[in-house]
């Protein structure tokens, strides 16, 4: 709470008793004034936290449908990937068996 000084000219009007009625006066006019503008602040600050709040869960939602579709599609990516490399697998496997039956023969032969 701040103090304030009454100017002499007043104080010697007014007197000792209603200088200081008067300064208690204004005191407690500042004080309420300084309380009615934090309560204004805060509910400003209230309304903008929830309209922030609901654009951010709004968003975050968006974000989550996104990040499944796209988590799906690496998954599709990976089956394919997947059933590439058996399908190259078998084919490698294919071909060394020709090869080792190659050899054999070729050693059996002669």
């Amino acid at each position: 709470m701040s103090v304030i000084a009454i100017p002499r000219s007043i104080r010697e009007r007014l007197g000792d008793e209603a200088s200081e009625d008067f300064a208690s006066l204004i005191n407690d006019i500042d004080l309420g004034a300084r309380k009615d503008a934090i309560a204004i602040a805060e509910e400003r600050f209230e309304r903008r936290l929830s309209e922030v709040s609901g654009t951010l869960r709004l968003e975050m939602e968006k974000l989550r449908v996104e990040l499944r579709v796209e988590m799906e599609k690496l998954r599709a990516d990976v089956s394919n990937i997947k059933a590439e490399i058996i399908k190259w697998m078998f084919l490698f496997w294919i071909g060394q068996t020709a090869a080792m039956i190659a050899v054999i023969k070729f050693l059996v032969v002669k």
